[in-house]
């Protein structure tokens, strides 16, 4: 593949499904610094994933893979170095997702989110952008009936969670 055509499809990946990516940036990283490192990891693989794509699966499914292992591979590194790292006050701006109408219902969401394990956010996300258990077994890597099992437990936890929030939400 000619740097060109990577290029053209690289462009095109990040301008058609810049969202995706922010939603897997809300859910591992959540920090802006960390988001900032986060999203300069998750394109660096995207970039290098270019050539390896074959169209056997649609592209968000790819995309999903490339940014979830990204993530993950990330979150696991970053553990290791949070003691000892310090917030840089005053560079928020850097990477900022631009939202017209704050809902707190979408950011109790995210919040429970980032309180699962590193699969258990890979299969909200996934979940609620429509895949189907096929397709999110395939991207992570575990079986249907696993995916399914997740699903509910996820769910109950989540059910759980808005018990307890009651009339704040």
């Amino acid at each position: 593949m000619h740097i060109q055509e990577q290029k053209k499809i690289f462009d095109a990946w990040l301008r058609d499904h810049k969202n995706l990516l922010f939603k897997v940036l809300r859910s591992y990283a959540f920090t802006p610094q960390d988001q900032e490192d986060l999203f300069q990891e998750i394109v660096i693989q995207v970039w290098r994933s270019v050539p390896n794509y074959k169209g056997d699966s649609a592209v968000t499914t790819w995309l999903y893979r490339v940014a979830l292992y990204s993530a993950i591979a990330w979150s696991r590194q970053e553990k290791k170095h949070r003691d000892g790292k310090h917030a840089l006050d005053g560079f928020e701006h850097v990477l900022t997702v631009k939202v017209d109408v704050q809902d707190h219902r979408l950011d109790w969401l995210y919040a429970q989110i980032r309180q699962l394990d590193e699969i258990d956010r890979s299969v909200m996300l996934l979940f609620l952008d429509g895949f189907r258990y096929k397709e999110m077994a395939r991207v992570l890597g575990i079986s249907e009936s696993h995916v399914g099992v997740k699903i509910n437990r996820i769910k109950k936890y989540l059910m759980d969670q808005l018990k307890e929030a009651g009339d704040e939400l």
